[in-house]
């Protein structure tokens, strides 16, 4: 009998700046935990994007439920603070909980994360690794998926590669057992980095490049989420002829004349300009789609909004999210 595979529990977001990776990192938090699901998203850059999302007060360094799902699911949040994970950090495997306060008021802290900036990714993915592991009284997972909305892509590999980050700080005790147990989760197979792009030239080059660099660091890449796809406005057909120059304005004369529309041969040139450069630009962009999907992952498409991003935007895209679901989680 064949067994499954364990489920992904651990669902990295990244994407190049601009991309939209918090917007879907929360919509992907909400369709996970749709039908009664536990969920924790975490905020790892201290930008507060999650709270302006679900419309909150800024995040404590503390678990907070930020939405519930359909189906009486929730989804707690938590922006991870490097001094609070710091000192955390002490206690936990020094018992300096005391010094640690001492040290922040000398400013030791930012000190030692300056001179040491591995410290604070096995801080920040230290902490990502306790959520995932951690278990109830009933010995039952707290949570059934954890998202982060990671850093982006160009510092991605950097980030989730803590053993390396962390190879010239210490060679043994405990940050080097921290770093050991970070990546033998995240090099599992319940984890899973999913990157988001759009159809445009740079975020495109740089998801090629991380999945690259993630592969050569065996981590496990998950999907490609193109964010803000737009469709076109004219039939496949006539895009082709429109941005081959075959439309002129005296194609549109005797519509716009039945219309009553004044200035008929100016307006129609204005016509014609707008819808080569859409025809070219939709060209443009499904050259784009097919190098996305020659990378080799389950590709997502989520829409562009017409609207700014909400609590109802994210409910919407959520359930685009779940209709993909078991691609996400490939």
């Amino acid at each position: 009998m064949t067994s499954q595979p364990a489920p992904v529990r651990c669902h990295v977001v990244t994407g190049k700046g601009g991309t939209g990776k918090t917007t879907v990192a929360a919509a992907l938090a909400l369709s996970l935990a749709a039908d009664g699901g536990h969920v924790l998203l975490v905020e790892t850059e201290g930008r507060q994007g999650i709270a302006q999302l679900f419309d909150t007060p800024p995040l404590p360094y503390e678990e907070r439920r930020v939405a519930v799902a359909r189906g009486g699911g929730e989804v707690k949040a938590l922006a991870i603070d490097v001094e609070a994970a710091f000192l955390e950090y002490l206690d936990m495997f020094y018992n300096l909980k005391r010094a640690g306060y001492a040290l922040r008021k000398m400013g030791a802290v930012d000190f030692a994360t300056a001179i040491a900036p591995g410290l604070r990714d096995v801080l920040l993915t230290g902490k990502i690794k306790e959520a995932v592991t951690r278990r109830g009284k009933d010995g039952r997972p707290v949570y059934d998926a954890v998202v982060v909305d990671a850093p982006p892509t160009g510092r991605i590999s950097r980030f989730l590669n803590v053993t390396g980050e962390v190879a010239g700080l210490a060679r043994s005790g405990p940050i080097k057992s921290q770093s050991d147990g970070v990546m033998a989760v995240f090099r599992s197979p319940q984890t899973a980095v999913h990157l988001v792009t759009l159809l445009e030239d740079m975020p495109v080059q740089e998801t090629a490049d991380a999945i690259a660099e993630l592969t050569a660091l065996q981590l496990p890449v998950g999907s490609v989420i193109v964010n803000m796809a737009t469709e076109p406005l004219l039939p496949p057909a006539s895009l082709a002829a429109v941005a081959a120059g075959e439309l002129t304005g005296e194609d549109l004369l005797p519509a716009l004349t039945a219309a009553r529309v004044s200035g008929g041969a100016e307006v129609a040139g204005a016509l014609v300009a707008e819808a080569v450069e859409h025809a070219r630009r939709w060209q443009s962009q499904d050259a784009l789609r097919g190098e996305v999907e020659a990378l080799g992952r389950p590709v997502l498409e989520l829409p562009l909004s017409s609207s700014p991003i909400d609590l109802g935007c994210l409910f919407e895209l959520a359930e685009r999210l779940r209709d993909l679901q078991p691609a996400v989680a490939a």
